[in-house]
This record gives structure tokens, C-alpha cells and sequence, in this order.
């Protein structure tokens, strides 16, 4: 296991989503003594934790770390094709930190295997638990379940092999689920209830076919963390309620009005346009 450090309560607050208590924890160390790459790590976490909420007019640049993230709030706030090239520059030559950035937005956009390349060599813990959901992305269990024999080898109680655990039991379906909510309680009862471990508290209930229970837990996280209204719970929510035959015109709407770009709202027009076009056929 890897020993603490001035940090340790920080990445885990952010891996955790616990976004606002991972800004207030950055700069409560801010004074404390420890190395130059400590504190370039505390200030990229805090910069990562503002990006997370939207809080783009927060970030500072100052290191090519820095800059990425900049880059990458470009990007999400406008879509903007040149952010995206330069962040693909900025990978090519840099760190670990700028290819992690660079990856994370080639992801969103669909560039599954340009992601991968960026961080396919492991280079940090992060490297290969982003690999890992890339590889259940691309529905290859089995080489998630190589990626978390790796983060297991690094530091098996580290924050990041739990949720990579997680991930790879909630993928093997209803199987693996109650191992998955094993380890979310834990997590929660040690950090608290987080945006991000509500949905996969919710994904491991509908896995087990309790999309009541899914409901409550997504339901909650809505009342609880407005600050972030993720596009994951509304899109869970939305599969819980059409699920259980009620309605969920007020959530599909809410996607479409506040995320018209993710890919959930582009299928669903798609589906959409494909019956409305097979449906003319049969009009008498």
C-alpha cells in the first residue's frame, strides 16, 4: 500500500466526486510545507475540482498541467475544434497530466481509441483506471479486469482500485453487483454520499432489477448535489422510471435542454426520426 501524504485526503475527495470538499481541502493545505511536485499536484486537483463544476472562470494556468485543463474548459464550453487540437499537441510532447486531460476530452467526443493511446501505458494510477473504463467502454472485460490486476498491484486499497473494482463487477452484470455495493457503502460510510457514488449505487440496483430502489438512490442525488446535475443522472433516471411504466418526459426533456450535444439526445433523435419516417407507411 502506498503511504499517505499531504494529499492523500484530497485525491480522494476528487476521484470520489466530492468536488466542493476537494477545493475546500486545497486550500486548507495551501500553507503547509511539502515538495515543489506536491504543490503543483495540489494546485492541479483544485484546478481539475473546478473544472468538474463548471466553475470555468476559476481556473489558472501557469504549467503546461495548468494550461490543458484551461484547454479543456475551451473546449467544453464552446466545442471549440482548436482547444482540442492544441490539447492534442500539448499531449504529444508532455506529461502524464496533460495526456490524462487530453484523453479524458478525446473520450467524450467519441476518439475511443485515440483516448487509449494516451494512456494505455499506465504511467500513473490515473493512466490505467481511465484505461480500464475505456476498455468497458469498448466491451473488453477482460482487459478492464488486466488494468485493475495492475491498480490492485499498485496499491490494492487505494481509492481508485475500489472504483475500478467497482466498474469491472457492475460490468460483468447482475453477478457482480452485490460485490459493487459492498464496496459503494464503504466508500460512502468513509466519505459520504457523493453524485458519483449515488449513480453507481443506482446502476448496481438496476443491475439486480430493483429500479425502484435506483430511483430513490438517483432521486436523491438530484436533491442533494445541484451543484452538478450530471448528464449520468438524469440519463439512469430517465431508464428507471420508463423501467417501472412511469413517466420520464420532464427528465428527456431536461437532457435536451441542458446537454442538446450528448449522445444520449443525438440517439434519441435518431430513434426518433427512424419511426416517425416507418410510421408514414402505414397512414392510411
Amino acid at each position: 500500500m502506498t503511504e499517505p501524504d499531504d494529499l492523500y485526503t484530497l485525491r480522494a475527495q476528487y476521484w470520489l466526486g466530492h468536488y466542493n470538499l476537494a477545493i475546500e481541502e486545497a486550500k486548507s493545505i495551501a500553507r503547509r510545507p511539502m515538495s515543489p511536485a506536491l504543490k503543483a499536484e495540489r494546485e492541479e486537483i483544485l484546478n481539475r475540482a473546478y473544472l468538474a463544476l463548471g466553475q470555468y472562470d476559476k481556473l489558472s494556468g501557469g504549467t503546461s498541467a495548468l494550461d490543458a485543463l484551461i484547454l479543456r474548459a475551451n473546449f467544453e464550453a464552446s466545442q471549440d475544434a482548436n482547444a482540442l487540437d492544441e490539447l492534442r499537441t500539448i499531449a504529444a510532447t508532455a506529461g502524464p497530466s496533460e495526456q490524462l486531460t487530453a484523453a479524458q476530452v478525446l473520450l467524450s467526443t467519441g476518439q475511443t481509441k485515440e483516448a487509449l493511446s494516451l494512456v494505455h501505458l499506465g504511467a500513473t494510477m490515473e493512466h490505467i483506471a481511465l484505461a480500464l473504463q475505456i476498455f468497458l467502454k469498448m466491451d473488453r472485460l477482460d482487459l478492464a479486469m488486466q488494468q485493475l490486476q495492475l491498480l490492485r498491484q499498485a496499491d490494492e486499497d487505494a481509492i481508485l482500485t475500489q472504483l475500478g473494482s467497482v466498474y469491472v463487477n457492475l460490468a460483468t452484470g447482475a453477478s457482480g453487483a452485490e460485490d459493487a455495493i459492498h464496496s459503494l457503502n464503504m466508500l460512502t460510510e468513509q466519505y459520504g454520499p457523493s453524485s458519483l457514488l449515488l449513480n453507481l449505487m443506482a446502476c448496481a440496483f438496476m443491475n439486480q432489477g430493483d429500479f425502484a430502489a435506483a430511483e430513490g438512490k438517483l432521486q436523491e442525488c438530484l436533491r442533494d448535489h445541484p451543484e452538478l446535475p450530471i448528464p449520468d443522472t438524469l440519463i439512469n433516471l430517465v431508464c428507471c422510471l420508463v423501467q417501472q411504466n412511469k413517466p420520464a418526459d420532464q427528465f428527456i426533456g431536461q437532457m435536451q435542454q441542458t446537454y442538446p450535444n450528448h449522445d444520449f439526445c443525438a440517439g434519441l433523435e435518431r430513434v426518433v426520426t427512424a419511426f416517425d419516417r416507418e410510421s408514414i407507411k402505414y397512414k392510411h
